[in-house]
This record gives structure tokens, C-alpha cells and sequence, in this order.
């Protein structure tokens, strides 16, 4: 893979200075997490569980500006539960690559509420383009929402620790590399860089890096303008970066991204308002508001095939028979 050391940095001033007035801030990849791995239609029941649904607001998705998304597959008949199945995987991907023929497919590795976590690797033998790679680790602590056909008949408190260290984020590394899979990288304060020099000196991880910085998530950085740039500016280079906000975060972290330079991060995943006490009704709907966002701020939106480009993607998309 070619390193491009002519990367967007966040911490070049000069670069952002003469960009702004130039009017030539990098066009804007967009990506979107349309499901995620623990809440469900308890949740939003807008939230997209099944492959159709899935497919569906994937190909909205896309006809609204993202040119990058990332999939959580749940398991068919018990779409409450997030699949490790490579078979379920692998349909996901075909069915949306039937719809978005040139969006970036990105499969998590992170597992989900009722996954195997042993398995959690098996999405990568679906043969996705990239793959979350998460640095940790991470403490959580949440209230599912009931779902009788789940069997939780009330809310219930959800607690865990995500246990990404050294040992497994090298392991989660080496199995991306041998398969070719593009490691999305999920950094969330800046302890984690060690783990990710950690990757780099053990040659596990290729430039340019495709990294993602998470603000407001439990455990994680604050998702404040002076919080982002540090992380921004403390990434190794060259690297890709992509920025979300959780929650009430979204829209002022995604707002302050655009700002920056960085590429952006939408979804139901992240977030189930539209805005203060209104329920997003479909993951386009989210991409839309970042579109109108970016061009109020002076920002392209990239298409798919400038998407592959600044990100270090093949031109040529993965297919799935």
C-alpha cells in the first residue's frame, strides 16, 4: 500500500490556513454504522436488525452521501443478538454490495451483546474491505431496554469491561494482515496510542493508518473541541482520520471534525436522535443532516471512488458471489 505522506493532518496550521482560504478543505468521506451491537428496535424501532433491513438503509445511505459503512450482522431468527458467523457475514456483504456497488464494507471485529466473543474474528473470513480493529480497554455500563421476545421482561443494567489489550489487539492485527483486511483503528483517549505504537513497531499495522477517534463514550475522552484536537494532533502519521461522537455528542463533534478537516462518522449506532427528543426515523436521515452540515461549512462530500483514493482503498470494490 503506497504511503502517502501527503495526508490531511489536523495539527498542520499552516495547511489548514491556507486550505480555508483557498476554499480546498479535503472532500468529505462519510461513514456510517446504521446498527451496532448491543441496543436494538427496543431502542428505536427504526434501527435496522435484519439483512433486508440492513441492505435497505445501506443503499439510502448511500444515495445520500456515505461512502463508508460499517456492519454489525445480527443472527437471523434472533436479531436481538449480534452474529459471529462468517456465512451471515458474508450474505450482509453481498446483499449490500448489490445495492452500493462501490461503497468501503467494513465488518466489526468487536463482537456485540450475545456474541461469541471467541468467534469474534470470524468476519473477516466474509472477505470485507476493512475491519474494526478496537484499542482498549474499555469499562461500560448501560441499561438494555426490555425485549420480551429476548427474555428480558424488564430493563435490565448491562456492565462489562471490553478487554482489547496488547495481547489481543495484536492477535486481532496480525489475522487483519494476513487477509488482507484494512484495519480500521477505534482510539478513545490517548493511552491508547501505546498499544497502537505497540502495532506499528511490531510492523502488524501498514501506513497510512485509517484511524477512528471516539469522543463520549464511557470510559473514553471527552467530546470537547480542545479533547480532539489533542487527539488529533497526537496520531501517528501519516494517518486517515475519521472522528464520532456518541449520543447528544454527535452533531458538535461531527460539526467540529468538518472544521478540522477530518473525515466524519453518522449512524444509529452512535446515536438515536435526530435531535433533543426527536427519534432518528432512518440512518439516511443522519447522513443527510451531516451533508447540510458540511456544505454550510465549506466541505465537498467525497464520492465512493474518492473515498477509496484518500483512504488507500483498491479502486476496484470487493465482490461477493
Amino acid at each position: 500500500m503506497e504511503n502517502r505522506q501527503n495526508l490531511w493532518d489536523p495539527s498542520n496550521q499552516r495547511q489548514w490556513v491556507n486550505a480555508v482560504a483557498q476554499g480546498k478543505l479535503p472532500p468529505l468521506v462519510i461513514s456510517v454504522a446504521i446498527t451496532g451491537g448491543v441496543h436494538g428496535k427496543e431502542s428505536n424501532p427504526n434501527l435496522p436488525e435484519t439483512a433486508q433491513e440492513q441492505a435497505q438503509q445501506a443503499y439510502d445511505c448511500y444515495n445520500a452521501g456515505a461512502s463508508f459503512i460499517h456492519l454489525h450482522a445480527r443472527v437471523p431468527g434472533k436479531p436481538w443478538e449480534t452474529s459471529t458467523d462468517t456465512g451471515v457475514y458474508r450474505n450482509l456483504n453481498r446483499m449490500v454490495r448489490a445495492r452500493c456497488p462501490e461503497i468501503i464494507i467494513n465488518n466489526t471485529c468487536g463482537g456485540g451483546h450475545g456474541a461469541d466473543q471467541s468467534q469474534a474474528l470470524a468476519p473477516l473470513s466474509a472477505n470485507p474491505e476493512s475491519a474494526s480493529l478496537d484499542i482498549g480497554p474499555l469499562a461500560t455500563r448501560f441499561t438494555m431496554k426490555k425485549r420480551p421476545e429476548a427474555g428480558r421482561m424488564q430493563d435490565e443494567e448491562f456492565e462489562a469491561i471490553a478487554p482489547f489489550g496488547l495481547s489481543q489487539t495484536e492477535q486481532y492485527a496480525k489475522a487483519m494482515l494476513e487477509k488482507g483486511v484494512r484495519p480500521e483503528i477505534e482510539v478513545w483517549h490517548p493511552g491508547n496510542w501505546s498499544l497502537v505504537q505497540n502495532l506499528i513497531d511490531k510492523d502488524l499495522l501498514k501506513p497510512p493508518y485509517l484511524i477512528q477517534l471516539v469522543f463520549g463514550f464511557q470510559s473514553g475522552m471527552y467530546a470537547t473541541p480542545k479533547d480532539m484536537i489533542h487527539l488529533a494532533e497526537t496520531a501517528p502519521k501519516p494517518s486517515s482520520l475519521c472522528v464520532l461522537g456518541v449520543g447528544p455528542w454527535q452533531t458538535s463533534v461531527l460539526t467540529m471534525g468538518i472544521l478540522m478537516g477530518t473525515n466524519v462518522r453518522t449512524g444509529m449506532e452512535d446515536n438515536l436522535y435526530l435531535g433533543k427528543g426527536k427519534p432518528v426515523e432512518s440512518n439516511a436521515q443522519l447522513v443527510e443532516k451531516v451533508v447540510r452540515l458540511a456544505r454550510e461549512l465549506g466541505r465537498e462530500i467525497a464520492t465512493p471512488q474518492q473515498a477509496r483514493e484518500m483512504l488507500g482503498f483498491s479502486p476496484i470494490p470487493t465482490q461477493y458471489e
